[in-house]
């Protein structure tokens, strides 16, 4: 019993994944069942979402005590998305120029594959993102629209002052419950990862892990060259205490990396980026902003995937087509965690537009699950690291808070 205790988050989530795979693969009708064990944590990680957003964002903005001030943090935040964007693209080109994984795919034209419906123009972001109502946001984890009635709403406390601080001291009482709240949920965490894994090599076999095996390594080395390449300069450039960085961001990249969910990742990333040292009102607009405006760990991927499958249908694309692309990906992926498998709405409405053929979306919907594990978890990483530079660029120290009691299993 002592010895279980000793062995961290990170640790039971790896050992959940390997079990879940085991279970998948030998035992795949029981592994499909399992899957009621990841609803169950999502679930409860989606209750946790709205009101400690609301809470985080709204003392945060109060307790700056300047519109300007976040004003402020906003443009900084946009600056950063945007460079970081524009590195993640290149990158996406140059591995799928060398790699060229859609070489030797052949794509039936004959397949059809249905899509979820969303508006992906700049003027239905800008929509998704006015909340109606900040009920109906809360029920639906419309994280970009609570931001903006959170914004408004903190920069109300500021202009009402000590009126408004009992709605201020509720907010920072309620934001501190649900950190607490978020340790209990954390329990199930390896749980919800085992169940996740286990139902889909249940469901789609173990060979969903070596089909098209050189689109998924092209990803995968894309993306490791955007963590250290872009986000290493990133580090330095800022000067972020690296190896504290790590240990903030490990236990919510794994779980963000094992359950293909940047929502079940959430709260545990607030946590400890505040416990990084970023000021909470940073933590609170920046992160979920980000995971709205800053997905490029998705965008990448989309990039990728586009030229995957110009090359599978034969269609070689001149650097000027592929660098039109990117552009318009770089407009289009913005505001698409709002959308119901965002990514694939997005790809789809990317190769119509290049006279691609949408049933190359089918081809890659076999692997997708393995691609959205990566792309995920570097979304994560680099909302992460954005609230810390934010922090940085607006003068903080990046003082770490006292140690607390981990959220681990017994």
């Amino acid at each position: 019993m002592k010895y279980l205790k000793k062995i961290s988050l990170t640790q039971w989530i790896f050992i959940a994944m390997a079990a879940g795979v085991a279970i998948g693969h030998y035992f795949p009708d029981f592994g499909k069942e399992l899957e009621i064990l990841s609803t169950i944590f999502l679930r409860l990680i989606k209750s946790i979402i709205a009101p400690l957003l609301f809470a985080t964002l709204v003392f945060g903005i109060a307790g700056s005590g300047s519109a300007k001030a976040m004003g402020r943090v906003g443009l900084k935040s946009l600056i950063y998305f945007n460079v970081t964007t524009v590195g993640a693209l290149v990158l996406a080109l140059m591995s799928a120029n060398y790699f060229r994984p859609g070489d030797g795919v052949t794509i039936d034209r004959g397949v059809q594959t249905e899509l979820p419906e969303g508006k992906t123009s700049f003027k239905g972001v800008l929509e998704s993102a006015t909340p109606a109502s900040v009920i109906d946001a809360m029920a639906k984890n419309e994280t970009l629209q609570l931001v903006v009635f959170c914004f408004l709403f903190g920069t109300a406390c500021i202009a009402m002052g000590d009126r408004a601080r009992p709605v201020v001291d509720f907010c920072r009482s309620l934001g501190d419950v649900m950190f607490e709240y978020t340790r209990y949920v954390m329990f199930l965490a390896p749980l919800g990862v085992g169940g996740a894994v286990a139902s889909v090599i249940g469901a789609k076999g173990i060979g969903v892990l070596f089909g098209l095996g050189k689109l998924i390594g092209a990803l995968y080395v894309a993306l490791a060259a955007y963590v250290i390449i872009i986000l290493g300069i990133v580090v330095v450039m800022f000067r972020i205490p690296l190896m504290r960085f790590i240990r903030a961001v490990k236990d919510p990249y794994f779980l963000a990396f094992s359950t293909a969910s940047s929502e079940a990742a959430f709260p545990l990333a607030m946590r400890n980026m505040e416990k990084f040292g970023v000021p909470p009102h940073i933590v609170g607009f920046v992160l979920p902003a980000g995971y709205s405006l800053n997905l490029d760990g998705s965008t990448l991927y989309l990039a990728l995937a586009s030229v995957f499958v110009a090359q599978a249908a034969g269609v070689e694309m001149t650097l000027t087509q592929q660098l039109t692309m990117i552009t318009t990906l770089m407009l289009t992926s913005k505001g698409v965690a709002a959308v119901p498998r965002a990514s694939l709405i997005i790809l789809a409405a990317t190769l119509s537009t290049f006279n691609l053929p949408l049933e190359g979306v089918a081809v890659i919907l076999g692997v997708d699950t393995l691609m959205d594990m990566a792309r995920t978890s570097v979304n994560l990483l680099g909302n992460c690291l954005a609230t810390a530079v934010v922090a940085k660029w607006e003068g903080h120290e990046l003082i770490p808070e006292p140690d607390e009691p981990s959220a681990e299993p017994a």
